[in-house]
């Protein structure tokens, strides 16, 4: 942060250059194009592929907003799908049930598919792009919670034609602000979205090519995500520790969350489920008078959200409509310590007792 301060090229400064270049090696993707959020990286992907009015994006009805809202931005139609009730991720089978009634409807053209890496985990990535490869749609990864992640093996940041990181301060890897990326392997697509981050120029600057936007990352925070890069495979290894110790402590009433198969977790948010909403707020509850934070991720699926009511079509997704009422997420970040991992599992022991005590 100093040397950005002597040198003074606060936006797209060389810190920024040599992010980019250790993105795409960690992610194992030929270009990685920094931008300004995770919101960003999305609206540019989705940009860059043409999207607008009379096109349907399907994507979960059970992730944060951003993902949905690029695409009501553009003037598409955003298509909710049903997740699976283990994973929280996206599921298949809805997904081929919603793009056959959206084709059978006919009022918008089915054209892209983004598959979110929810809570740390990878999406069924393998099954994405054989879908979207049957269907001829554009398969698009949201990896904002999940950087870090691997699937069969190979770290996220190349099952799909592009894949949208974000560095918002609670992320696996963190920046002091917002910031965000794309990973691709594609020369023209990372050529076309360095132009729309940066209002459209061409190779001049005051070459304008087209429409774009201003989303330009600051060096500064690129200079924090370096230094964070050089420890990031170390907290990585300290959130799966924590996860471990959770899955071995926690009570056979509190049930910790399923593993995706053939993949490692970036363990962004360890979200566990309860059997009763009474059960999950009496939980909550006493691990608030424990001074222990607790979080609800999502306490209502998109499609009930005011902002989506309206283009919705009414199709129950009777999964991501539940889930609400279960989950909780239980403290997990890299400087949590022993003390603290086993003073949480205690309390939740201690509240399973009581449970148990009061039937």
């Amino acid at each position: 942060m100093e040397r950005v301060l002597t040198h003074c090229r606060f936006v797209m400064g060389p810190e920024v250059v040599e992010l980019e270049a250790r993105l795409a090696l960690y992610g194992g993707a030929r270009h990685a194009v920094a931008v300004s959020s995770g919101t960003d990286a999305l609206l540019t992907v989705l940009m860059a592929e043409g999207i607008g009015p009379g096109m349907a994006v399907f994507l979960p009805a059970f992730t944060y907003t951003a993902t949905a809202e690029v695409v009501l931005l553009l003037g598409a139609k955003p298509v909710f799908v049903d997740v699976e009730a283990d994973s929280f991720q996206l599921s298949l089978a809805s997904l081929q049930a919603r793009v056959a009634a959206v084709k059978q409807a006919g009022e918008v053209v089915p054209k892209a598919i983004i598959g979110v890496d929810l809570f740390g985990q990878p999406a069924p990535w393998d099954a994405l792009k054989s879908f979207a490869t049957q269907e001829g749609l554009t398969l698009i990864a949201d990896c904002a919670q999940s950087f870090g992640a691997a699937y069969k093996g190979r770290k996220l940041g190349h099952e799909a034609m592009a894949t949208t990181l974000s560095f918002f301060p609670s992320k696996p890897l963190g920046c002091y602000g917002d910031g965000g990326a794309i990973l691709t392997d594609d020369d023209d697509k990372a050529a076309l979205y360095r132009s729309l981050r940066s209002h459209g120029e061409g190779q001049q600057r005051y070459e304008v090519q087209r429409i774009g936007l201003n989303a330009r990352l600051d060096s500064l925070q690129a200079a924090v995500l370096l230094s964070k890069l050089d420890v990031f495979e170390e907290e990585l290894q300290r959130r799966e520790a924590v996860a471990r110790a959770y899955d071995a402590g926690l009570p056979s009433l509190i049930t910790s969350p399923a593993r995706v198969a053939e993949s490692q977790s970036a363990w962004a948010v360890y979200c566990v489920k309860l059997p009763s909403l009474s059960l999950r707020e009496s939980l909550r509850q006493h691990l608030t008078q424990a001074q222990i934070a607790t979080a609800i991720y999502y306490p209502k699926p998109l499609h009930h959200q005011p902002a989506y009511q309206a283009c919705h079509d009414g199709v129950p997704l009777p999964v991501s409509e539940s889930l609400g009422e279960y989950v909780l997420a239980l403290p997990i970040h890299p400087d949590l310590t022993d003390e603290a991992v086993d003073y949480v599992i205690r309390e939740s022991q201690t509240w399973a007792r009581e449970q148990h005590e009061a039937e």
